[in-house]
């Protein structure tokens, strides 16, 4: 397990915040800022897509901590972390979990938030030799006397073999949680053979999309989505008006159609 990464130096939460019931999460594989094959940075232009849902949680794969060559190559590279950048004045809450480091910087998963994030770590569950994957595991306070809500954002590998191991290394996260606990588990699971629900449904995860669709959603390629790749699952929760975003702008700033829906408490 990684130790924790940088999170927002926000102050504690105000007090005087009326208690939230319902609140929306979007999920999101950035591709690193950069659209399908690489063919143009468009960091900004995805930043005004996420900002335009208003939701109050967004979880993100593959987005830069930092990269030491891209901001001499393109002028409108953030002068901070891409996840930071994407907060912008909206998220005041963000936590990263480094996943690939590299010489010339590193990607991971992100969490941004309007709710404060009270605690945060970053499960290492890449298989050795092979590709660099985590869990990043935040535990999120709302306004009021509810439960912690524990956000879970995962980006898994793309060998069958190996997502199966990094399943089983989050079932027995989730296993350490109190049974009771609001639980959400969001990202790119890469699963396109559609294995992830049978091996989590023993720990108490629904996938929205399959629970109100009767099929995790199709999300990739963005522009003409055919995989059901991305998922969203909850546990002592309730999910409605699941979402693919797959028109524009969505379908031209990354490999990856987001997913959003609303979180009842």
């Amino acid at each position: 397990m990684n130790g924790p990464e940088p999170l927002s130096p926000t102050g504690e939460q105000p007090q005087t915040l009326a208690a939230v019931q319902r609140f929306t999460l979007l999920t999101v594989n950035t591709h690193k800022g950069f659209t399908a094959l690489n063919r143009r940075f468009i960091l900004p232009e995805l930043r005004e897509a996420v900002r335009s849902v208003s939701a109050d949680v967004v979880f993100l794969q593959e987005v830069h901590g930092t990269h030491e060559h891209h901001p001499q190559r393109y002028s409108n590279w953030p002068a901070m972390p891409q996840y930071e950048f994407l907060a912008d004045t909206l998220w005041p809450q963000f936590a990263y979990g480094r996943n690939a480091v590299y010489p010339a910087g590193d990607h991971g998963n992100a969490l941004l938030s309007k709710f404060q994030i009270i605690r945060h770590d970053n499960l290492d569950v890449s298989i050795s030799g092979h590709e660099n994957r985590g869990i990043l595991h935040c535990v999120l306070r709302l306004p009021g006397d509810g439960p912690e809500v524990h956000a879970i954002c995962v980006h898994l590998g793309l060998r069958e073999t190996h997502r199966t191991e990094q399943l089983k290394l989050l079932a027995r996260r989730l296993e350490e949680l109190p049974s009771e606990a609001p639980v959400i588990v969001a990202g790119d699971f890469n699963d396109w053979r559609q294995r992830a629900d049978a091996l989590l449904k023993p720990c108490g995860l629904r996938e929205v999309f399959a629970e109100h669709h009767g099929k995790p959603a199709r999300s990739f390629p963005a522009r003409l989505p055919a995989l059901r790749l991305d998922r969203i699952y909850v546990r002592n929760l309730k999910a409605s008006r699941p979402k693919v975003l797959a028109s524009r702008p969505w379908s031209h700033l990354s490999d990856h159609a987001p997913l959003s829906v609303e979180i009842e408490l």
